[in-house]
């Protein structure tokens, strides 16, 4: 017997979906920075076990914003639990405020099983502050399960993990054994240059940048992958920061970049970044969906 399903990663910014994501599919596939609204697409990880296939989809965080960019993270978060098998809640158990009405809104038309789970745990002192925490969020909504774990530590990380199996229905793989992702690659060389972006600048720069891989092609003499990328921004002053005295920044942020990705593909790789202007391109549809910002179901 073999069970297969959808497992949806909803919640606010910052409160370790992606982490979690990480975590649990035990490759990292999604960009982590301490910085709030990282995740902008519906990001796909498969965590194949025996007996078991989790196709987990980790979402942008549900808040209120406006914008093209922002309504079609929004659109996107709330999608997520649509046609799942389950849906889990990634709250932060260290904030003061429970429960969170934002976040309990798109469970409102779910008629699947829900987790809640209570993220960050470690952070929670003395550990008899986390009882008030479950039981406010117990009365909020009917969970089937309540978890709190640590992602960062891996914390009842494994029993997330056998609880999400148990529910999962009978079904064979719906990808290959190996697969960790259903993106493409150029996604995830996109990605990890975007999350540098967010590491090493400051102030608007991060929220105004996106990734377009130009070409992305394996090389055999000298075996290495040859990657061009451009990176945009909304105005002059972010590309004078982006690029940074004598290109100073440029070169940290190409360095570091390509440092994960050799790591990632296992593979020597040259990468080659640009930045251009691309004015308001946050509010352009067009733009929006050239840079890869389309729903996906």
């Amino acid at each position: 017997m073999t069970r297969a399903g959808f497992v949806s990663l909803i919640g606010r910014p910052n409160t370790g979906k992606s982490t979690l994501l990480n975590r649990l599919v035990g490759q990292k596939l999604a960009i982590v920075s301490p910085r709030p609204q990282t995740t902008r697409n519906r990001i796909t990880g498969i965590k194949n076990l025996p007996g078991a296939q989790i196709v987990f989809v980790d979402t942008p965080g549900l808040h209120t914003s406006a914008g093209r960019l922002g309504a079609f993270m929004q659109q996107t978060a709330r999608r997520a639990v649509e046609e799942v098998d389950l849906v889990c809640l990634v709250v932060d158990a260290a904030q003061r405020i429970h429960p969170d009405r934002l976040v309990l809104e798109p469970l409102e038309a779910y008629r699947g099983p829900v987790f809640c789970v209570l993220n960050k745990a470690d952070l929670v002192r003395p550990k008899g502050r986390m009882l008030p925490v479950l039981e406010a969020w117990r009365g909020a909504h009917p969970f089937r399960e309540l978890v709190p774990v640590s992602a960062t530590e891996g914390t009842n990380c494994d029993r997330l993990l056998a609880l999400i199996m148990g529910i999962l229905p009978e079904h064979p793989p719906f990808f290959p054994e190996d697969a960790t992702s259903d993106q493409p690659e150029t996604f995830w060389v996109a990605e990890i240059i975007r999350e540098k972006v967010f590491l090493l600048t400051r102030q608007e720069v991060p929220y105004a940048v996106a990734v377009r891989v130009e070409e992305l092609v394996e090389r055999k003499d000298p075996a290495c992958l040859y990657i061009r990328a451009t990176v945009f921004v909304e105005q002059e002053s972010q590309k004078g920061i982006l690029i940074g005295k004598g290109a100073a920044m440029l070169k940290r942020i190409g360095t570091a970049a390509r440092r994960e990705l050799e790591a990632f593909f296992g593979i020597k790789a040259y990468l080659g970044l640009t930045v251009e202007v691309r004015r308001h391109w946050r509010r352009d549809g067009r733009a929006l969906r050239e840079f890869g910002f389309m729903l996906t179901s």
